[in-house]
């Protein structure tokens, strides 16, 4: 079968070689469309605009008074259009019709979507005979409910082909195929929708032009592989209830939206809509008995949880009963409770607008009462598409979905849920989360602990789970969700469709630039609660956590959130070629799904440094937080929710790297990955994307940032400095001061002055206001920490201060010095990520000997040079090779300055402009007039 498919496509791709020969020339047919539908209106469109002629059009007879879209094209172009109810009668052509088809003369037959039966006469009459478009990889799921069966039979690949009829039934020679995969929750109309109707519609234009060029492949069906299913109606839909959770899914949404699955409840046949599987703990409900299942049903917030006989779950959104009235599952037991509401003269006009509307759809109806049903009026789904098109052009700021017709079918109800969403009276509910809280800080602070995918928490596929450890003092926080694999697709699934399908993607960038401004505000509202889960969760000290963790946060959701709206591309003057001219110009576009895996240093601002650009330049995103410290972004997982950025935007998977981080690397729906970690981490990463789809990848790594001082600066002011750049955060900074270069006249000063100030520091509960060195990230760092120091020792530097663990519970470790550290030693030349100030002396006057120094490294993330001489000081900046240069300050980050680093520390920016450029690709178009 492989070998078969990979031969179609060998095929296709030579032809689309030979169709870039420079002496390539289309030639156009004569052809005769015979099928219906919407489907068949675009194909008769685009082969008429690819400049084939049609000469008739055989479509079915119109129904209830309306005709099938495909003939009023054709009649509105004055193509001949017949509609013959049938082509035969027991078995044999009827004369008239076929005599009909043969004296319009085409060259080819066109069926892109026929439910008729047409005769070998028909088939076979034209020069080329005729092609069939069939919604599945054949041989596999011939018949006439292809799409059903691949989602019903769990196949995770999708597909049409585009055959040549003969006297089988979709047994042809095959001319082309394509495939997609099948997402975890697609239905028919999502596969349909997504990828069946669209890429059909180019296929079959491609396959009419392979013919008129004598280059369409004809390769024989194998008998292998092969399967024929009925047809599925409504009779044979009844849902059977002995099965695994999976296989009910599978069922449910092979049927969604026709013809429906259904079962018995209550004495009545109740079809199930927006099937999904559901993970984690049984979610509370009122329970529901279910004719033939085999627990009763559970009717939660979210919809009707279902039970597979694995006991695994799946969650049913809308429920439709025998009158065809259809309401959310979540509202099962309240169906009937809601009263009408009287509507104000602004509203009544609305009415008559969508009344006018109805008029001009339901054609065969005189008058559209409030009891008049949509669809026992002669509506079809392709009506529904053209009631909400119209009613959105009217009412651009109404946001409806093809469920919503189906929900209100009567006029009045639909005039009642179009009021009630105008006033915001049918919100969704209420996020559901299951907390852990805490009393601490005086305040109660509430966590969220499970994955955030497609805008809801949920506990990982497989359940497992995981400790955080609060640093201070060794306890346990929570046992927070551990993502697997499985998680990851479903949350890319989700990123993906968000960009692609979803409100977000065609939001327009001054309400993107709303949504993340209220975002910023909510996280100033809840700052005091995040900081202080910063706190407890990566030993943060609070007045640090609120200041900079969050603080910083804020201010750079807000700086992006400006910048949503301005971004811009170029006009760019070329050669004309005369006597036409051009114009060329570049556009600024979001890339699609991003990843972003952050550290543990800084989790909520890592976080907002890369999520606040890649949201603002209008992309979605999966974000690993570092599996020690998952718990602030899983509260902004929440407030991300409550500020209303669209289900699927934003998805949170704690968890390993080596599992989480890994799969995202690897996935081949993700574009792009921002990473901040480590050297040896980062490689690995950037290889797993370039050999996975050669993604995007922006890279933050590790430092050993040189720090400068020379005998003219102010002492006071480089102590004071000097000690920061170290000892900032408990020396968890990916720009610390890896190694100090203090000149010689100054160095023993400087040591003793550093010494005195760190025996006035006091170490203790991060939580304590005065309190100036907190605990240590993890249990795990503090052991490496204190290796780190014992190499030092057994090197040859002298430790001045400091070098243990402090004897108390938690992860606490003493603020360290060493001097007389020489290049070839390993704390000279690798990152502590700790508080360990690494001094070495260099002779007075040397500014190229220790610019030397300073250079030797595969570092080169940030640096810094105190002197009082402002020619030094930009002579040094300048030979300093590093992303960052302070001059007599240090750690001074701002929103709108960029930040990164050369060499091994990475490649590409966080902040400032030029972030937003990681998140964007330059589309160059070009118009000739």
């Amino acid at each position: 079968m492989e070998e078969w498919r990979s031969l179609i496509q060998e095929q296709r791709l030579t032809l689309l070689r030979d169709e870039e020969s420079p002496v390539y020339c289309q030639r156009k047919l004569k052809l005769a469309l015979i099928g219906q539908s919407l489907f068949g209106q675009e194909v008769y469109s685009h082969l008429r605009k690819e400049g084939h002629k049609v000469v008739g059009v055989f479509t079915v007879p119109d129904k209830n008074g309306q005709a099938d879209p495909l003939a009023l094209s054709a009649e509105k172009d004055g193509t001949p259009v017949f509609k013959f109810p049938r082509w035969r009668v027991k078995g044999k052509p009827i004369q008239e019709v076929v005599e009909a088809y043969r004296s319009l003369g085409a060259e080819l037959n066109v069926l892109p979507f026929c439910t008729q039966f047409i005769p070998m006469d028909v088939i076979d009459y034209p020069k080329h005979g005729s092609i069939i478009y069939h919604p599945s990889i054949l041989p596999r799921h011939r018949g006439a409910s292809a799409i059903n069966w691949t989602l019903i039979q769990g196949d995770k690949k999708a597909g049409f082909t585009v055959f040549w009829a003969d006297d089988g039934l979709d047994t042809g020679p095959i001319l082309l195929q394509q495939e997609c995969d099948v997402e975890p929750n697609d239905t028919v109309d999502d596969l349909y929708n997504r990828f069946l109707f669209p890429e059909g519609v180019k296929a079959m234009v491609e396959a009419v032009q392979l013919i008129a060029d004598g280059k369409a492949p004809q390769v024989p069906q194998p008998e292998e592989g092969a399967t024929y299913e009925g047809i599925q109606k409504k009779e044979n839909a009844q849902i059977s209830w002995d099965q695994p959770a999976a296989a009910l899914h599978n069922w449910i949404r092979g049927h969604d939206k026709v013809p429906g699955a259904w079962t018995m409840i209550d004495d009545q046949a109740v079809t199930f809509y927006g099937s999904s599987l559901l993970d984690g703990s049984v979610p509370s409900g009122q329970p529901l008995a279910i004719e033939g299942a085999i627990k009763p049903g559970l009717v939660t917030k979210n919809g009707l949880v279902l039970f597979g006989n694995d006991g695994k779950m799946l969650l049913v959104r809308n429920l439709q009963f025998e009158d065809g009235k259809m309401i959310p599952a979540s509202k099962y037991f309240a169906a009937g409770e809601t009263s009408a509401i009287e509507l104000t003269e602004e509203e009544k006009k609305m009415a008559e607008d969508i009344k006018s509307i109805w008029v001009g759809i339901l054609t065969n109806i005189p008058v559209i009462e409030d009891s008049t049903d949509f669809f026992k009026s002669g509506a079809s789904s392709m009506h529904v598409v053209r009631m909400i098109e119209e009613i959105k052009q009217k009412y651009s700021g109404l946001q409806l979905q093809n469920e919503d017709v189906y929900m209100a079918t009567k006029f009045t109800d639909f005039i009642q849920m179009l009021v009630r969403r105008l006033r915001g009276e049918d919100k969704e509910e209420e996020l559901i989360i299951d907390y852990v809280s805490k009393t601490v800080n005086n305040m109660t602070v509430k966590m969220p602990y499970q994955c955030f995918i497609n805008g809801q928490f949920m506990d990982a596929e497989d359940g497992k789970t995981y400790a955080t450890i609060n640093p201070t003092d060794g306890s346990i926080i929570a046992k927070v969700s551990y993502a697997s694999v499985e998680d990851v697709d479903k949350a890319v699934a989700a990123a993906k469709d968000a960009f692609e399908n979803g409100e977000w993607g065609k939001m327009n960038a001054r309400e993107r630039g709303r949504l993340i401004y209220r975002l910023a505000d909510l996280m100033e509202k809840h700052q005091e609660e995040l900081a202080t889960i910063e706190t407890i969760d990566s030993g943060a000290v609070y007045t640090l956590a609120l200041k900079t963790h969050v603080g910083m946060s804020v201010q750079t959701f807000r700086y992006f959130a400006g910048w949503c709206d301005k971004i811009q591309g170029s006009t760019i003057p070329i050669n004309h070629a005369r006597p036409n001219h051009n114009l060329t110009f570049t556009k600024k576009e979001p890339i699609g799904v991003c990843a972003i895996v952050i550290p543990w240093n800084y989790p909520l601002m890592m976080l907002a440094w890369k999520s606040a650009a890649c949201l603002a330049a209008g992309n979605t995103l999966v974000l690993k937080p570092a599996q020690v410290t998952p718990l602030t972004a899983l509260k902004f997982a929440e407030l991300s929710a409550e500020a209303g950025f669209p289900k699927g935007v934003i998805n949170i998977l704690p968890g390993s790297g080596g599992l989480v981080g890994q799969r995202l690397s690897e996935h081949p729906h993700i574009r792009k990955l921002g990473f901040t970690g480590s050297t040896p981490i980062g490689k690995q990463i950037m290889k797993s994307c370039a050999v996975s789809n050669l993604k995007k990848v922006s890279l933050e790594l590790g430092g050993k940032s040189p720090l400068i001082i020379f005998n003219d600066c102010d002492l006071d002011r480089a102590v004071k400095m000097g000690m920061g750049a170290v000892y900032f955060n408990k020396g968890e900074n990916c720009i610390a001061a890896g190694r100090l270069f203090v000149e010689e006249s100054i160095h023993d000063e400087f040591v003793k002055r550093v010494v005195d100030e760190i025996q006035k520091m006091k170490i203790g509960d991060p939580l304590d206001r005065s309190t100036d060195h907190g605990p240590q990230n993890h249990k795990a760092h503090l052991e490496k920490l204190l290796e780190y120091c014992e190499t030092g020792v057994k090197e040859g530097a002298t430790l001045v201060y400091g070098g243990r663990q402090v004897c108390r519970p938690g992860f606490f470790m003493e603020p360290t010095v060493f001097t007389d550290v020489e290049d070839h030693m390993y704390i000279a030349q690798e990152e502590s990520f700790g508080p360990v100030m690494v001094i070495s002396k260099f002779k007075d006057g040397d500014v190229e000997g220790v610019l030397q120094q300073a250079n030797n490294t595969e570092y080169a993330l940030a640096s810094g040079v105190f002197t009082r001489d402002i020619n030094k000081a930009l002579y040094v900046s300048e030979k300093l090779e590093a992303g960052t240069v302070f001059i007599n300050t240090y750690n001074k980050t701002d929103v709108a300055a960029p930040f990164g680093g050369f060499k091994q520390s990475g490649f590409g920016k966080d902040l400032g402009e030029e972030a937003l450029h990681e998140y964007l690709r330059t589309k160059a178009v070009t118009v000739e007039y």
